[in-house]
């Protein structure tokens, strides 16, 4: 006897794909603020950082709240109002790895001439309205990131999410059982696996450091992949190799996203192992 649910028939299913992103360091080579917002504010990348995390310090306050309230504090000293369009502008000339910006779009062709649905995500503690300027803003599904709330005159005046590294699982919750929205409470419905909108065992988590250790974790845990990745240029691989060996990974290489690289042929054997279960 066939499985239906409200008229759909689950033997018909598309099989899909999540693939999950970190984004500083782990599609671009440094965090995202580094680049222009701090220098355009007038103070020094190592300098903003240290009084950042002074303040979430002395405060006990989560580091990514620390350092939003810092940019609002800086705009405000040099009365450069932030606004929306600021962030996005500064989000086109952010750079990234190499391949990144072809890499989306191979990975779902290859996914389809297997039958795999293959559906990007982004979930960085970064901040959401850099990544909507990036270049790849328009190849992801959905972009969970920190974000502002904005004044009527569209400027930047408080954190409306701020996402750490133990939140950041939270939309793997929200990608498995299909319930995107950030304000949608039936995130934390039981939900029997054969009704997921994507299974576990279909995620792919692609992280960087020890901040991405729930997420990997979860999703190596429920029998998907986590893929550490690491700076071609620094060859600085001990954070990522330490991973693998206290068995964070499924696997770890170069953040290096061209089609002859050693992640796409990885990621093309993950693809395949889904597309024979």
């Amino acid at each position: 006897m066939e499985l239906k649910e409200n008229n759909i028939d689950k033997t018909k299913r598309p099989i899909r794909l999540a693939i999950c992103y970190d984004f500083d360091k782990t599609l671009s080579p440094d965090d995202m603020q580094s680049f222009t917002l701090i220098p355009s504010l007038g103070m020094d990348n190592d300098q903003f950082w240290k009084r950042s995390n002074t303040l979430a310090k002395a405060n006990l306050m989560d580091t990514n709240l620390a350092w939003m309230y810092e940019l609002i504090s800086l705009s405000k000293v040099e009365r450069q109002p932030i606004r929306k369009e600021y962030f996005n502008e500064i989000g086109k000339e952010v750079p990234l790895y190499n391949g990144v910006k072809e890499w989306f779009d191979k990975v779902k062709e290859y996914g389809a001439s297997k039958g795999v649905e293959i559906e990007h995500y982004i979930i960085s503690s970064g901040l959401k309205e850099i990544i909507e300027g990036s270049a790849v803003a328009d190849k992801v599904k959905r972009i969970y990131a920190s974000s502002y709330l904005y004044s009527v005159d569209g400027i930047a005046e408080w954190p409306a999410q701020a996402i750490n590294y133990t939140t950041k699982t939270q939309y793997l919750f929200r990608i498995a059982k299909g319930t995107f929205e950030e304000y949608d409470e039936r995130v934390n419905d039981i939900m029997a696996e054969e009704d997921l909108y994507i299974p576990y065992s279909n995620f792919v988590y692609i992280g960087d450091s020890a901040t991405d250790i729930p997420c990997m974790r979860l999703v190596k845990r429920n029998g998907g992949y986590s893929i550490g990745v690491y700076d071609p240029d620094s060859k600085e691989t001990q954070k990522v190799k330490q991973l693998y060996e206290d068995g964070r990974l499924s696997f770890y290489t170069a953040a290096d996203y061209r089609e002859d690289s050693e992640l796409m042929q990885y990621m093309k054997k993950v693809i395949d192992e889904v597309a024979r279960k």
